[in-house]
């Protein structure tokens, strides 16, 4: 599937979130998308790949340390960012770990190269999903350590869970993500484990329907975002 359909589907989704955050969002989808499809999609070489990712991170930094500068490349992916960046304060070295994590997969799979153990995957999850999460809850304003926690979790929870269901796709695409010496069963536990460690927010306040219509809340715009990047579906 190509960024152009996925980005052409998100903003159905984009209008059940506040109105304010909606171009934040939708900007910050439709850099993940382009950069995760410039890593995945396609039958580009590693090299092509790579200088692509490398273009796109040096125009994102020196659009934020000048901005008036315009990116020849991907002005209609970094302009809209830089508006929102500025607009909302985002966290740069969470855009800059999401295009670690892209890079990270093109080498790894140039190289079929496996991870050594959970722990290193744990790692580039900290980079490939958890920024997600947290660029949501800063646009709300949450920035508790107990609320980055959980979501870090469920993010987490969910790219695992994303691994385990495509590994019949993954492997003969050369993307080895269960760790050597693993047992899938007890990979499929640390993600349940996960996911309900960060189940407390599943909604970030509890409403009482028999008195309030129910409302989405940041973590709910977390996931929908999440899941609408990475979840990935039969062509």
């Amino acid at each position: 599937m190509s960024s152009v359909s996925h980005y052409e589907n998100f903003p159905v989704a984009s209008l059940l979130c506040p109105p304010h955050l909606r171009a934040p969002i939708v900007a910050i989808y439709h850099f993940a998308r382009t950069a995760d499809d410039i890593a995945d999609e396609g039958d580009a070489t590693a090299a092509s790949r790579l200088h692509s990712l490398q273009s796109m991170r040096k125009d994102l930094l020196a659009q934020t340390c000048e901005p008036d500068f315009v990116s020849a490349d991907w002005a209609h992916v970094l302009r809209p960012l830089q508006q929102e960046i500025q607009a909302f304060a985002l966290p740069l070295d969470l855009l800059l770990a999401l295009l670690d994590a892209f890079e990270q997969d093109v080498v790894y799979t140039r190289e079929q190269r496996r991870y050594a153990d959970r722990a290193e995957l744990l790692a580039y999850c900290s980079r490939s999903a958890n920024p997600i999460g947290r660029l949501l809850l800063h646009l709300y304003g949450i920035t508790s350590t107990q609320a980055l926690a959980h979501s870090d979790a469920v993010c987490t929870a969910l790219q695992l869970i994303n691994f385990w269901q495509d590994l019949s796709v993954d492997i003969p695409r050369g993307r080895f993500y269960l760790p050597q010496q693993a047992v899938l069963r007890e990979e499929i536990a640390f993600a349940r484990q996960l996911m309900a460690q960060g189940a407390a927010l599943d909604k970030i306040e509890r409403t009482d329907t028999t008195r309030l219509r129910p409302r989405l809340y940041a973590f709910d715009f977390a996931l929908m975002l999440w899941r609408s990047l990475w979840m990935k579906h039969p062509a």
